[in-house]
């Protein structure tokens, strides 16, 4: 919300020497958000000229230049060069001297040009930061001026406001205007405030026909529950905005269109209640109807763009068509323009859920959606339409007419009972009773006492107080924020990470540790991407995606993986090592996820209310997934580069199932985006629990990556169910370990893995580890077959083992694989 201080003024006390900085520290103290400031950026000497004479000069370039004599309020007139040929002698217009900077900035100074010596510069709007558009010269009659010679045109234009920006929070709707700033202002600084609302008369209307229907309440709520009109006939369209207006609407950040329109925008900003005004001639006699839309129904909007609505939209309709959507924005029909000569005023008071969905559903946000959206005072609506009235008839010329409605249908909002020594024990700040007391009353509540209980009315204003909590917040907020202690809360004990949370974080650290970079991935693909990676597989589909090239949820985390490798490669980061925990997303197939049911947002949900919402959701798991690619060890004096490659996503695989106390087994597998005969299965037991191996070229080729790309994912859930994560260390052995080597030939198809586990289960306890050393084939070994060869590692524990015992726990190793697989021993 830009707040310019001159508006702002008007409704509350404000000091004579009054600052930017000083606004800001006033709003901030009261919980709103410094944003920026905003300002027209010029300096004077800026005057009112009249011009006594304006002589053609056409030039060698075949351009015309005005030779003008300017009367500035001096002495002497001034001459002054100017490419414009919109005015002429006896036009006042604003002169810009010697020493004046205009936007840009654009220092003025006296300069030969086109043989003259240019003694200021005669400005148009757009060089005085007034507008955009560059209709030539600005001449101060088609603003409905007629100063004195030499007055400052700063002052006379508005130009010497400025604004301050604040953020408003989604809860404090009231303080998008005006009203709301200067109540915020008065109550940090107990500067008086004057409420704009009151200053408006509301003259009785009646006789126009309203019909209020809606056959889909949002639960249960009614679409509309007040609706104001009022008519100003005989307005003349053609009248100026007035410059102090202008520049008013300007710094708050709206561009002044005509005087009707800009009058509209006026008292939405004042008032904080967005109003419509419609071309009273095109609107069917039969008056206006507020319903919800019909199916197929279309409506082109002030911004030009036809939409098809739907049958949740409210709009405001006439008996032939759609005028407008609810809330949200008018319709180009029956839009103001220049031969409108009979405005009919509306304003009204929505649904914030039903404009909310609206602005969503259309992707059709505005400055009147933003309010309505968070809720906009009912007692002010019919006040916003007089007050668009009284201005019509001040600056258009209008005539009020007795022709209107009232329609309200608004409740109280429900009183809540507040303890009075409840915010202190709450806030831990000692309130005292009256200062409970005084601060809901000052922001507007109406206060009952009964002993030490009162029970508190919110204002109309203040639909987000809605127990006694939000009570309490503002009586924090208002007395200071800066009384409540500053003391870290006591964890009380045996609360901490969950078995999940501390096996997550370990396995994040040991990756880290290792050399790793943690990246965090977007979780959409596009269809491509997905059937790249698991073709056939059911994925979710996002109904209102951020990009709808990529609007699927990711099942996989290595396409994430590959475009952050992408796009650090293509800064020139050539080595990288990367890891990823996060969620995926599983579907079944042939079961529809989402839902349209939405839960009241301020109220808890209960059982059945989560319920719903988690059947609208796909299972998802957590899975940690890497990248390897470039170099692992760089080049170096004295040692070449090691490349980057299975190996390293192998070992990061073990690193996790160290992490996790799991021993995860490698075996020969498969998968559609990596390279055959380089990928490898991972399993715990007989558990699948991951995939590693290289990208194939062709998908690497696509991201722009080099030829060998290692990776691998793990589903992390399942390895933390399987794992033992609060498992302790293992005693180092202090007594001597006996070392022997088994050379075993198989089957070449049998896999090794498998091998080394028979021989581990028949060796037995003794076996405190095994290593496949080697695998060879070829002389020696019969074809078909292959040698693989383990280094053996026994040890007891309470005494020094004989090497007859070692052999003899080795060939029981052997036995068992010989039982499984025909493994026969190497001669």
């Amino acid at each position: 919300m830009r707040v310019p201080i001159s508006w702002l003024g008007e409704w509350t006390d404000l000091p004579e020497d009054v600052t930017l900085e000083h606004l800001h520290a006033a709003l901030v103290k009261v919980g709103l958000e410094e944003e920026d400031t905003h300002g027209f950026a010029l300096t004077g000497p800026i005057v009112v000229g009249q011009v006594i004479s304006a002589e053609p000069e056409p030039q060698s370039n075949g351009k015309t230049i005005n030779w003008c004599q300017v009367d500035v309020g001096e002495a002497e007139p001034r001459g002054i060069v100017c490419g414009a040929h919109n005015f002429g002698p006896g036009d006042k217009v604003v002169v810009t001297l010697p020493g004046a900077v205009l936007p840009g900035p654009f220092p003025i100074a006296a300069r030969k040009t086109y043989g003259h010596v240019s003694d200021g510069m005669i400005a148009s709007a757009r060089e005085l930061g007034m507008g955009d558009e560059h209709d030539g010269i600005l001449r101060l009659a088609e603003l409905g001026l007629d100063p004195e010679v030499g007055t400052d045109a700063i002052a006379l234009l508005g130009l010497d406001d400025a604004a301050v920006e604040v953020n408003v929070t989604p809860d404090r709707g009231y303080a998008f205007s005006i009203r709301g700033i200067a109540r915020e202002y008065s109550h940090s600084t107990g500067a008086a405030f004057r409420d704009p609302a009151a200053a408006v008369q509301a003259a009785p209307v009646s006789g126009y026909p309203l019909a209020i229907t809606d056959d889909a309440p949002i639960r249960g709520r009614q679409g509309c529950t007040v609706f104001s009109v009022r008519v100003v006939r005989g307005i003349d369209p053609s009248r100026p905005t007035p410059p102090w207006m202008a520049s008013r609407l300007r710094l708050a950040g709206i561009r002044s269109i005509s005087l009707a329109v800009d009058i509209s925008n006026y008292v939405m900003l004042e008032l904080g209640v967005p109003n419509h005004s419609y071309d009273l001639a095109k609107v069917d006699e039969g008056g206006l109807i507020v319903r919800r839309a019909k199916p197929g129904e279309q409506l082109e909007t002030l911004d030009g763009k036809v939409r098809t609505l739907d049958p949740a939209d409210l709009v405001v309709a006439d008996a032939r068509r759609p005028l407008g959507l609810g809330g949200v924005m008018g319709g180009a029909y029956s839009e103001l323009s220049d031969d409108t000569t009979d405005v009919l005023i509306e304003a009204a008071i929505w649904d914030p859920v039903s404009v909310a969905r609206t602005v969503r559903r259309h992707k059709l946000p505005s400055e009147a959606a933003k309010r309505n959206e968070r809720g906009v005072d009912p007692r002010v609506a019919e006040l916003a339409t007089a007050r668009v009235a009284q201005l019509l008839v001040e600056l258009a010329g209008g005539t009020l007419d007795e022709l209107g409605v009232l329609y309200d249908a608004s409740t109280p909002l429900p009183a809540v009972r507040l303890p009075l020594d409840r915010p202190a024990a709450i806030v831990g700040v000692p309130y005292t009773r009256d200062e409970v007391v005084g601060t809901l009353a000052m922001i507007g509540a109406t206060v009952e006492l009964d002993g030490d209980v009162a029970t508190v009315t919110p204002p109309s204003w203040r639909p987000d107080l809605v127990d006694d909590v939000s009570l309490i917040e503002e009586i924090a907020r208002i007395t200071g924020y800066d009384r409540i202690p500053a003391e870290l809360p006591i964890a009380p004990a045996g609360r901490g990470l969950t078995r999940a949370q501390r096996a997550r974080r370990r396995v994040a650290q040991t990756l880290a540790a290792a050399g790793s970079t943690e990246v965090l991935a977007y979780p959409f693909v596009s269809d491509a991407v997905a059937e790249r990676y698991e073709p056939g597989a059911a994925s979710v589909r996002l109904a209102n995606a951020l990009d709808q090239q990529v609007s699927l949820l990711r099942r996989t985390l290595l396409p994430g993986l590959v475009e952050t490798a992408h796009r650090n490669l293509s800064r020139g980061l050539t080595d990288l090592a990367l890891f990823e925990i996060g969620t995926v997303f599983l579907p079944e197939a042939g079961v529809e996820y989402g839902t349209d049911f939405i839960p009241v947002g301020a109220e808890r949900p209960g059982d059945d209310t989560l319920e719903r919402l988690g059947a609208g959701i796909p299972p998802q798991s957590r899975h940690v997934g890497g990248l390897f690619l470039g170099d692992v060890v760089p080049k170096q004096p004295g040692e070449a580069p090691v490349a980057a490659g299975l190996p390293d996503a192998l070992d990061a695989v073990r690193q996790v199932g160290l992490a996790l106390g799991l021993d995860i087994r490698v075996a020969q597998g498969s998968h559609p985006a990596l390279h055959p005969g380089r990928t490898a299965e991972l399993r715990v037991g007989e558990t699948v629990v991951g995939v590693a191996g290289e990208l194939l070229p062709a998908v690497a080729l696509e991201s722009d990556l080099p030829r060998v790309v290692a990776v691998y994912e793990l589903d992390l859930d399942a390895l933390i169910e399987l794992s033992d994560v609060d498992r302790h260390a293992t005693p180092i052995g202090t007594l001597p370990a006996a070392t022997q080597d088994l050379s075993l030939v198989v089957d070449a198809a049998v896999p090794a893995g498998d091998v080394r586990d028979a021989v581990a289960e028949g060796a037995g306890e003794l076996l405190e580890h095994i290593r496949l050393v080697d695998d060879y084939r070829g002389q020696g070994v019969a074809e078909g077959s292959k040698s693989l060869t383990f280094a053996l590692r026994f040890r007891a524990a309470d005494r020094t083992l004989t090497a007859a015992e070692a052999t003899e726990a080795k060939l029981a190793g052997l036995a068992r694989a010989a039982e499984r697989f025909g493994a026969t021993l190497r001669e």
